[in-house]
């Protein structure tokens, strides 16, 4: 199948299939690397993903591209968009909001009893475009609204730089904030001026405390010298298989305090796993 000049911007020779073996080639990387894995399944869906940056390259192949990426000068100039492209970013404000109730009613009361005057410090684990920690500043923040002494950090961390720099930028279309609390919106999220502007922009308040890092979870080490007293690692684990699911968490656990909690999403499981992890609630677990 050939893309006519239209559509490909005069690339009327591009071959538009990514053969098997290439699609392979990819697929033993990406494991290999990132601990993602890409079944046969997906050959599809990452021949969709690669063609707006071949065309961007103006290349004719998905061969050609492959050589490119392989290269030196592609494993310099390439390696993040590839990442860009085949990573997968869904999030939500206040997803499986059962965590964030949890949070509220059980952690961070505890925290304000045990914790004297330290600050909370927390971590969102492949925190995408930033929907994870802003959600999480926001309970936060109204939990130090009743407790003025309260204070708290919140690292966010993700293998694609495309999405740490929308989560920096902190600007999401009006459905994205469509379900959270009317009370809540207003208090946290700037509406465009613009009557066409179909946009909101959260609120510096909940800015303030969060930095944001780029972080590849396949590492032997993070790089971390901190410890926290939660960990969010949500819809994470589901791209790894059994075996990698074990060793990252094993390091996540490394970087989590004694007693703190780790949440994981819920279409995930533990079970069998040797960590150092109780299992508190469904998908919620404290570090022996």
């Amino acid at each position: 199948m050939d893309i006519g000049s239209e559509n490909s911007g005069g690339l009327d020779c591009f071959k538009a299939e990514l053969s098997e073996k290439d699609f392979q080639v990819f697929s033993r990387y990406i494991y290999s690397e990132y601990g993602i894995k890409m079944p046969p399944i997906k050959r599809i869906m990452l021949q969709g993903r690669l063609l707006k940056r071949i065309r961007e390259l103006r290349m004719n192949s998905y061969s050609e591209y492959k050589d490119y990426f392989f290269s030196k000068e592609g494993q310099e100039k390439e390696l993040l968009h590839f990442l860009n492209v085949v990573t997968t970013n869904k999030t939500d404000f206040f997803r499986e909001p059962v965590h964030f109730i949890f949070l509220n009613e059980t952690v961070l009361p505890e925290f304000r009893r045990d914790s004297g005057n330290q600050p909370l410090k927390v971590w969102s684990a492949g925190c995408s475009s930033g929907e994870e920690p802003y959600t999480i500043s926001i309970v936060l923040n109204e939990f130090e609204r009743a407790n003025p002494l309260f204070k708290f950090e919140i690292l966010g961390t993700d293998i694609s730089t495309q999405m740490l720099e929308k989560a920096a930028r902190g600007v999401y279309a009006m459905n994205k904030v469509a379900t959270i609390p009317l009370e809540i919106k207003k208090r946290y999220f700037l509406k465009s001026k613009d009557p066409h502007n179909q946009t909101s922009r959260v609120h510096p308040l909940l800015q303030k405390n969060i930095r944001l890092s780029y972080l590849n979870l396949m590492d032997a080490t993070y790089g971390i010298q901190e410890t926290f007293d939660i960990v969010f690692c949500r819809n994470v684990l589901i791209y790894f298989d059994r075996p990698t699911q074990e060793r990252v968490i094993s390091k996540l656990c490394m970087h989590l305090k004694k007693g703190g909690y780790f949440f994981i999403g819920h279409s995930e499981s533990l079970s069998g796993m040797d960590l150092p992890l109780e299992h508190i609630k469904p998908t919620i677990f404290r570090k022996k």
